[in-house]
């Protein structure tokens, strides 16, 4: 099969990092199924590990953790899917089984937590195998190429949207509208009517996406909103929305931090924030840290429900470079999917 890989750490902004190979289809385990790939999306946390801020267990590996294909094998023990089921496949790969964290459902807490496309191989591939108590059944309502974002984008913004504790009538502001940003909009005009949501994104482009997805006001990244923030997600790679969100945020609000890795070298965000300002009147800052099963069992529920419709943009698995470095530059807005 085709397959793109790294093989180490790159700077995307000096060469390409990712190399095409061809090399064997991976034969299911036991308890797992292989899976013929029909589409993969393009995550800001894959340049993550590209560049080193979450880097792989070990190289090469194959990338890629919003993958949507169909069954065309199956271990002894695998029994939940049949030979042409659609499914799709997230960040979360398997975790113990048996830990506090996994039996509670926050198995993206686990010691143990294995990465799809980071600590084993993923979607930039033509075939991908997976545990299949970790593949989801994709709803007849997407297309292929619908569906993959759904995986990350649309997942852990869920849990985001979960982790803020939002209510219908809150205002909420969103720094950040990449692949995920504009699929959290959607959900929160769906399931809070009456939520003013302010965008805050320095890509006009961005801006005027976010005004026809329902925002009540897009502006800036500094730009003060028109009102105090009850909750902020933040979604971009870098600190300056971070101290941003915290000096729009009203008494006792809840800043949600959704990135794996900040890209700016200064990680002493505390240094720039007025803490009697900023933090002081019972702030409060809470990360997101994965994806657990639940959260993207829940969301492909909702976005059936909602019909989500992501805003994509479509590349060759070939052309994975491209990719990468449309997400590094965010010139286009929206999602980015391979296909084989």
């Amino acid at each position: 099969m085709r397959a793109m890989i790294i093989e180490r750490v790159v700077d995307v902004s000096k060469e390409e990092p990712l190399k095409p190979i061809d090399i064997p289809v991976p034969k299911p385990e036991e308890n797992q199924v292989l899976i013929k790939i029909s589409a993969c999306g393009v995550c800001r946390t894959d340049l993550d590990e590209i560049e080193g801020r979450t880097p792989p267990a070990v190289y090469p590996v194959i990338l890629g953790h919003q993958v949507i294909g169909e069954i065309v094998d199956s271990g002894e023990k695998a029994h939940n899917f049949k030979k042409g089921d659609r499914v799709g496949i997230g960040w979360i790969f398997k975790s113990c089984g048996v830990c506090e964290y996994c039996a509670s459902g926050n198995e993206n807490l686990c010691d143990f937590f294995v990465a799809t496309g980071r600590d084993v191989n993923g979607g930039y591939a033509e075939y991908i195998v997976a545990y299949e108590d970790f593949v989801f059944k994709i709803p007849d309502s997407f297309s292929d190429i619908d569906a993959a974002p759904l995986l990350c984008a649309g997942s852990i913004g869920w849990r985001s949207i979960r982790l803020s504790g939002l209510k219908n009538g809150y205002t909420v502001g969103l720094y950040g509208f990449g692949a995920s940003g504009h699929i959290v909009i959607q959900i929160i005009r769906y399931l809070y009517p009456d939520t003013r949501v302010f965008v805050f994104t320095r890509s006009e482009k961005e801006q005027e996406l976010a005004c026809e997805l329902g925002a009540s006001w897009a502006g800036r990244i500094t730009d003060n909103p028109p009102v105090f923030l009850n909750v902020a997600i933040d979604t971009t790679p870098a600190w300056l929305p971070v101290v941003s969100a915290l000096k729009s945020l009203r008494k006792g609000g809840r800043l949600i931090i959704n990135a794996i890795r900040k890209e700016s070298s200064d990680r002493d965000v505390f240094h720039y924030i007025q803490y009697e300002e900023h933090l002081w009147l019972e702030k409060e800052i809470k990360s997101v840290a994965n994806v657990s099963r639940r959260d993207i069992a829940e969301f492909l529920q909702i976005a059936s429900k909602i019909s989500i419709k992501p805003e994509i943009t479509t590349y060759h698995l070939l052309e994975a470079n491209a990719a990468i470095l449309d997400i590094k530059s965010g010139k286009k807005p929206g999602a980015k999917v391979l296909i084989p």
